[in-house]
C-alpha cells in the first residue's frame, strides 16, 4: 500500500490530518528509517540500538482506564486510576493535532495465538523502532489477512506529546489513557516501548474473563513431541521464571503472556522483551544469541561506539535494559505458540527470609491464595534505605495489568486447576539456612531437579508433610534432592529464630490478605494463613 493510500485509509478510520504514512513496513525498512531519522544506531549483527530518555521503564501511575458507563462496575478502581470521558476526548483531540501533518508508522497485528480470542491491534507510533518493536511482540497477519485486517482497538503512541493534568485530567505530562467504549489506547509523554506491550496486555486482562479465559502474566512450555503436557510458569522479577521456564528439552511457548481456554494455552505474544542486565551466554545461550542478531531491538544498552559491543554489567542508563525479537529466534519456541490444558502450574517466589521451603503441593484454594498474595521480597542492597528482606506483594503476579478486582482471576485459575486436575507448585528460589545476609540462596540444581520430578509426575508419589505455618504439603525426601532443604526449620543454625522469622512473614501474608479477604469463598478464606 502506497504512502497516500495509507494516510486515507488511516484519515477514514478517526486519523485525519496526519503527513506520510508509513503502512506495515518490515524489518529492514524500519531498521532503515529509525537510522535515518536519529532513533538508534545500528549494532552488531544487524540489531538496533536505542534510547528512551528519561522513561527507562513503565508509569504504572500514569495510567488510566476511562469511567465509562459499559466498564464502572466491572473494574477494580483502587488500582486503576479513572478519567473522565470528557477529559480523554480533550486528550485525544489534542493528540490529533499534535501528529496532523506528521509522519507516522502503522502496524496491523494479532494479540493472541488462538483465532477464537485474539485481538486485531492497530498501534501507530511516531517512532519507526517502536514500530518495530510491536511488530515483535505481537502476532504478524499474513498478506491475505492484512488485506482485510480491521482493528479492535488502536493504540497511538506519540512520545512527544506532553499532556497537560489539568486539561487532561491525568497526573503528569506523562499519560497511558484506555477507552473500552472508544477502543481506543493514547499514549504520551514516555518513549519506553514496553507501554505498548503492556497495553495490550491490559485490553485482554480486561476483555477475556467475560468470555470465560484466564488471561496470565507467566510464562509457559510444553514436553517435546507432547503439547498436551503443559507447564505455566509465574512470577516476578528476580525469581528466576525466565530461566526457569527456557528449558532446552522442552518447548517454550512464550515467556511473558498467556490465556487458559476451554481449549488450552495460547501466547498472547509473537515475541519477547528479556532483561539483559548481566545476561551470559552460558547462563541463558538463546537470549544472549539474539543480541547479535539481525532486527533486535536492544533497548537502553551502553555501547562502545567503534565496535558497537554491548556492556552486559553497564546499568548507568538504567538496570532494566532489555532487547526485543520474535519467538522464531528462539531455537526451541513453539510454531503454534499453543498447548493443551496444564498439567503443572508453578508459581516462583524469592523468600528472602529463608522460611519457606523450596517446593510446596497447592490446592486448588490455596493456589487461589497464593496467585492473590503474589508474594516475593526485595533484598538488602537492591534500593536506596533497604538494609533487610522487604515483602513485596503484587496481585496476580502482575497488579499494574490488571483491570478488574483480582479475585476475578484468582477464581478463574481456581476453577480451571479444579476442572483440569492441575497439579500446582510453590517453588522458593529464595534463602535457605537463614535469611539474606545469613543463609545462602538455593541452590539452582536443586530447584531444577525438584521441577524436573514436579513436571514429569514423579513428585506426586513420594512422602508428604503439612507445613505448621502455611498449611500446604511439603515432600519430604526427592532423589537427589539434600533432605535437609526439604525441612527450612533445620536448615537454620537456631531453630527457634526460625520460628520467629516465620511468625513475622505469616503476619505479613496475613495483613496482605485483609482486603481481599470478604471478595473470596469459604474454601480460600479457610486456607488462609493466620497470625498466631
Amino acid at each position: 500500500m502506497d504512502d497516500t493510500t495509507a494516510a486515507s485509509r488511516l484519515a477514514a478510520s478517526g486519523f485525519p490530518g496526519v503527513g506520510r504514512v508509513h503502512d506495515n513496513l518490515l524489518e529492514a525498512a524500519l531498521i532503515e528509517a529509525a537510522v535515518q531519522r536519529g532513533e538508534g544506531k545500528i549494532g552488531r549483527g544487524g540489531t538496533l540500538l536505542v534510547t528512551t530518555g528519561k522513561h527507562t521503564g513503565r508509569s504504572p501511575k500514569d495510567k488510566h482506564i476511562v469511567r465509562e458507563p459499559s466498564v464502572d462496575a466491572h473494574v477494580w478502581w483502587d488500582n486503576n486510576a479513572p478519567m473522565s470521558p470528557e477529559h480523554f476526548e480533550a486528550l485525544h483531540q489534542d493528540m490529533l493535532a499534535h501528529v496532523r501533518g506528521d509522519e507516522l508508522f502503522v502496524q496491523d497485528l494479532y494479540a493472541g495465538a488462538d483465532p477464537a480470542h485474539r485481538l486485531n491491534v492497530r498501534v501507530i507510533t511516531e517512532l519507526a523502532w517502536h514500530s518495530l518493536f510491536i511488530r515483535h511482540l505481537l502476532r504478524r497477519p499474513d498478506q491475505a489477512e492484512l488485506a482485510g485486517f480491521r482493528p479492535d482497538f488502536t493504540i497511538l503512541n506519540c512520545p512527544s506529546f506532553h499532556a497537560d493534568p489539568a486539561r487532561h485530567g491525568c497526573r503528569s505530562e506523562t499519560v497511558i489513557a484506555i477507552s473500552f467504549e472508544r477502543k481506543l489506547v493514547l499514549v504520551g509523554g514516555s518513549a519506553y516501548a514496553g507501554e505498548n506491550k503492556k497495553g495490550v496486555f491490559t485490553l485482554l486482562n480486561y476483555l477475556l474473563p467475560a468470555k470465560g479465559v484466564m488471561p496470565m502474566h507467566c510464562s509457559a512450555n510444553h514436553a517435546k513431541g507432547n503439547p498436551d503436557d503443559v507447564a505455566l510458569f509465574f512470577g516476578l522479577s528476580g525469581t528466576g521464571k525466565t530461566t526457569l521456564s527456557a528449558d532446552t528439552a522442552r518447548v517454550l511457548i512464550g515467556d511473558d503472556e498467556h490465556g487458559w481456554s476451554d481449549d488450552g494455552v495460547f501466547n498472547f505474544e509473537g515475541g519477547c522483551y528479556a532483561k539483559t542486565i548481566n545476561l551470559s551466554p552460558e547462563a541463558e545461550p538463546e537470549i544472549h544469541r539474539t543480541t547479535t542478531m539481525f532486527g533486535t531491538v536492544i533497548e537502553n544498552m551502553v555501547f562502545d561506539e567503534r565496535t558497537r559491543e554491548v556492556d552486559f554489567t553497564d546499568d548507568s542508563l538504567t538496570a532494566n535494559m532489555r532487547c526485543a525479537y520474535p519467538m522464531a529466534a528462539i531455537s526451541n519456541a513453539s510454531d503454534t505458540a499453543r498447548g493443551g490444558h496444564p498439567r503443572n502450574v508453578v508459581m516462583l517466589t524469592c523468600d528472602a527470609f529463608g522460611v519457606l521451603p523450596p517446593i510446596a503441593r497447592l490446592s486448588p484454594a490455596q493456589a487461589e491464595y497464593h496467585f492473590l498474595s503474589g508474594f516475593t521480597s526485595k533484598v538488602a542492597g537492591t534500593e536506596r534505605g533497604v538494609t533487610e528482606p522487604q515483602p513485596t506483594f503484587s496481585t496476580c503476579f502482575g497488579a499494574p495489568f490488571m483491570p478488574r478486582r483480582p479475585e476475578v482471576y484468582g477464581g478463574l485459575l481456581r476453577d480451571k486447576i479444579a476442572e483440569h486436575g492441575a497439579a500446582c507448585w510453590l517453588v522458593n528460589t529464595g534463602w535457605t539456612g537463614g535469611a539474606y545476609g545469613t543463609g545462602r540462596r538455593m541452590p539452582i540444581a536443586a530447584t531444577r531437579a525438584l521441577l524436573s520430578a514436579a513436571l514429569d509426575g514423579s513428585l506426586n508419589s513420594v512422602t508428604f508433610r503439612r507445613d505448621p505455618n502455611f498449611g500446604f504439603e511439603v515432600p519430604v525426601a526427592v532423589p537427589g534432592v539434600d533432605p535437609a532443604l526439604l525441612d527450612p526449620r533445620s536448615t537454620w543454625a537456631d531453630p527457634r529464630a526460625y520460628d520467629a522469622q516465620a511468625a513475622r512473614l505469616v503476619a505479613m501474608f496475613s495483613d496482605n490478605f485483609a482486603r481481599y479477604e470478604s471478595h473470596v469463598g469459604e474454601d480460600v478464606k479457610a486456607v488462609a494463613v493466620r497470625a498466631a
